[in-house]
């Protein structure tokens, strides 16, 4: 006598419609991933560039803390 708690049915196969949906979905979301990485690695090398102007000119300021600070030497 068969038990039927140990009757495993077989696995079905996957449709084709659904292999491709998760192929294109995956393309899809590929391309979004690498456009939002070019977007930032574009904006994070416009800052780098900006914060090294704005340190080039801050080196050119005149230190006035540096002339409090020679007095207390």
């Amino acid at each position: 006598m068969l038990d039927d708690q140990h009757i495993i049915p077989a696995p079905q196969p996957i449709p084709e419609a659904f292999i491709v949906y998760e192929i294109t979905h995956d393309f899809y979301w590929e391309v979004k991933y690498r456009e939002a990485m070019e977007n930032y690695c574009q904006w994070y090398r416009a800052m780098a560039e900006k914060h090294q102007q704005e340190l080039q000119k801050m080196q050119r300021d005149i230190n006035i803390l540096g002339w409090f600070y020679r007095g207390w030497r």
